[in-house]
């Protein structure tokens, strides 16, 4: 595939020097300056069979095969402001989702290795049980317990010993959750893990019955309790998380000191676990006695890797279901386990810093002189993350004729229907881009952003990038709608 460079002999017409008249509109409206706002909409290459989706060998340090010729993109219809780095937000996501793809393939994944210290004797493990991460992004309580189903058909229904967890294999800071916007318990805070388990969150399932409503919650977690019912409340729903005076602050003590309104039906509310370094080995410890097993010792973590014989092995979800997960949800940790993978393949061991250079040695092969992003998360959860409008757009044209075109392109929500784009159909029933463009969406305070594919009347697809960094941002959102709505309504071709 080798690098690719936008072009000007396929490019048509110049792009236009102004913004479209209804985006300017929708920004003025908005009390954003132009000034503050970068887009570009660019024509895709020639479909598949003009161009070869081939893919190339990518050597262990993560570059491609530097004798491959670059090929000419079409040059953009619209190119404002496109060279402004810009803080995009969770459309940094897609610079993460199209290198994984690109450098381990979408059918890669992840292990969970199983291994014994001791021996087995009448189905009780004399010794030790070990649990080694990889960093599955995935590894949700459905899976866990698949896990778990597969040491219990080794024949270990009891372990005489403890369970020890790996999770060596990302060299990681201390992680603080509420650095961020000083709101730990937000599922989107939660860090990396080289052994997540079931993204750190705790779901409680409010059931309105007679007599009350009855609180679930999952996954099992040892020593954690959790009241099985709280009080009910008449009339409207409101916001009823408030209302329920939720008390998280004892990690072994979950109080609702308030009520939960009947109007509002089942409801379920994930909430990070108060008490994150200690919640996996909860969570195992929960799952291996709820599933019948017994266990002498503790759950703990390792201060090395583990050794032994091994049992099991537990295979993640493959890559490009993965990547699917991360667009459309915009899955914060699901991204950031996948970056430290990029550099954790490589060597076993994985870094936010070695796997920064991984991507930026991926981005020359790839982009050759074109600006590259700054990346210090791959989640865009990062008021340091940059990259301009016209790098994304490289990167989509890119993508649209790669070997995992189809992967990538159906990980991003359809317009007004699926993931984070589906208020648009709300803010905008009568929007022309709804069912016809695919679009990752970022929102941080100070920024809003899309980028991804619309399908023109003519029957051109585009790559559409918009990035609007202002204390206004939020309220822009429809001018990042009119845009894709613009790129829809092109000029039919002649």
């Amino acid at each position: 595939m080798g690098a690719l460079l936008l072009g000007t002999a396929s490019a048509g017409a110049a792009p236009t020097a102004a913004l479209p008249a209804e985006v300017a509109a929708a920004l003025a409206q908005a009390g954003v300056p132009e000034s503050a706002v970068a887009m570009v909409v660019a024509p895709l290459p020639p479909p598949p069979g003009a161009v070869s989706r081939r893919p190339e060998p990518v050597n262990a340090s993560g570059e491609a095969n530097p004798a491959a010729a670059p090929q000419a993109l079409p040059a953009p219809r619209l190119a404002w402001r496109a060279d402004a780095a810009m803080n995009p937000a969770s459309v940094m996501k897609l610079v993460t989702t199209y290198a994984g793809l690109d450098l381990l393939g979408p059918g890669y994944f992840w292990k969970t290795r199983v291994y014994t210290q001791g021996y087995v004797k009448d189905g009780v493990l004399h010794g030790n049980l070990l649990i080694q991460g990889s960093g599955d992004p995935k590894l949700v309580r459905e899976r866990l317990a698949g896990l778990i189903d597969a040491i219990r058909a080794k024949g270990i229904t009891a372990i005489d010993g403890d369970i020890g967890l790996d999770r060596s294999v990302f060299k990681l800071p201390p992680h603080d959750a509420a650095a961020f916007d000083d709101d730990p318990l937000r599922p989107y805070n939660v860090g990396p893990d080289g052994l997540l388990v079931n993204f750190k969150a705790l779901v409680f399932k409010f059931i309105p019955e007679r007599g009350g409503v009855r609180v679930e919650s999952e996954p099992p977690i040892a020593e954690v309790q959790v009241p099985p019912r709280v009080t009910a409340a008449k009339g409207r729903c409101g916001d009823w998380r408030t209302l329920l005076a939720a008390d998280f602050s004892d990690p072994l003590q979950v109080r609702f000191k308030g009520r939960f309104p009947l109007a509002c039906g089942e409801q379920q509310w994930a909430v990070a676990y108060p008490d994150p370094d200690r919640f996996a080995p909860r969570v195992i410890e929960g799952m291996w006695r709820a599933a019948g097993g017994t266990l002498s010792g503790r759950v703990l973590w390792l201060d090395r890797p583990a050794t032994g014989q091994p049992l099991v092995t537990g295979y993640s979800l493959p890559l490009g279901e993965v990547v699917h997960d991360i667009n459309l949800y915009s899955n914060n940790v699901m991204a950031q386990q996948l970056f430290l993978t990029l550099s954790a393949s490589v060597d076993g061991h994985g870094s936010f810093a070695e796997s920064t250079n991984t991507l930026k040695r991926w981005w020359r092969s790839r982009f050759g002189l074109r600006a590259t992003p700054v990346v210090d998360n791959g989640s865009g959860l990062s008021r340091e993350g940059r990259v301009t409008a016209a790098s994304l757009v490289a990167l989509l044209q890119q993508a649209a004729v790669g070997p995992n075109a189809e992967v990538f392109e159906r990980s991003l929500p359809v317009a007004g229907v699926s993931g984070t784009l589906r208020r648009l159909a709300a803010r905008s029933p009568q929007s022309e881009a709804i069912g016809n463009a695919r679009l990752k969406t970022g929102s941080l305070r100070d920024v809003a952003a899309i980028a991804g594919y619309a399908w023109g009347r003519s029957g051109q697809a585009y790559a559409v990038v918009g990035i609007v960094n202002d204390p206004r941002a939020g309220a822009a959102r429809p001018a990042l709608d009119r845009l894709a709505e613009w790129a829809i309504r092109d000029q039919p071709l002649e």
